[in-house]
C-alpha cells in the first residue's frame, strides 16, 4: 500500500500537539492564544510609524502591524491557503477592536500600551501554567515558528467539527 506523505502543515499540528495533549492545557490555549495575537498586534500597532504622505487617504491603514500582518499571513498561505483565509477574517476583527480602543484611549498613549502589555503578560502568564500543567515545555522553545503555529492550530480544530478541508 501507498503511503501519503503528511503536508507541511499537518507535521507542524502533530508536532504542536505533542505538547498541547492536558485538556485543561488545550482550554488555556483556547483563551490565552488568541490573547496574545491580540496584544502583540496591538502593541505592534502601538509603535509610531513614519508619515507616508504619498500613500494619499490610505496612510492611516499602514502601521508596524501592517508589516507583521503580512509576513504571518505569508506564512499561513504558504501552510495552508484555507487557514490562511480565516486568519485574514480573525486579524480583520482584532483590527477592528484595536481601532476601537486607539479612538478611546488615543493612538501610542501609555494607556494603549498597558491595556496591550497587561493582556499580554497575563495570557502568557496563562500559556506557562497551562504547560505546567500539562508537564511539557511550550513547543516554541524549541523552534520559535510554532509561535505562529497556534492561532491556525486552534482554527485548524474548528475546520475538521465543521467538516471544512484545510
Amino acid at each position: 500500500m501507498e503511503q501519503i506523505e503528511k503536508r507541511a502543515v499537518d507535521v507542524l499540528f502533530d508536532k504542536y500537539a505533542e505538547s498541547h495533549q492536558n485538556h485543561t492545557n488545550e482550554l488555556i490555549h483556547w483563551i490565552c492564544v488568541p490573547l496574545i495575537v491580540f496584544s502583540l498586534l496591538g502593541l505592534v500597532w502601538q509603535i509610531p510609524f513614519p508619515e507616508l504622505s504619498f500613500l494619499g487617504q490610505y496612510k492611516t491603514f499602514f502601521n508596524w502591524a501592517s508589516f507583521l500582518l503580512a509576513f504571518s499571513l505569508y506564512y499561513y498561505f504558504t501552510l495552508s491557503p484555507v487557514l490562511f483565509f480565516i486568519m485574514i477574517w480573525v486579524v480583520g476583527l482584532m483590527s477592528f477592536f484595536i481601532v476601537k480602543i486607539e479612538h478611546a484611549v488615543g493612538l501610542g498613549s501609555g494607556t494603549a500600551y498597558g491595556i496591550y502589555a497587561a493582556i499580554f503578560v497575563l495570557a502568557w502568564i496563562g500559556q506557562f501554567i497551562g504547560h505546567k500543567i500539562e508537564g511539557k515545555k511550550p513547543s516554541f522553545l524549541d523552534d520559535v515558528k510554532f509561535l505562529l503555529i497556534g492561532p491556525i492550530w486552534l482554527l485548524h480544530f474548528i475546520c475538521k467539527k465543521i467538516g471544512l478541508k484545510y
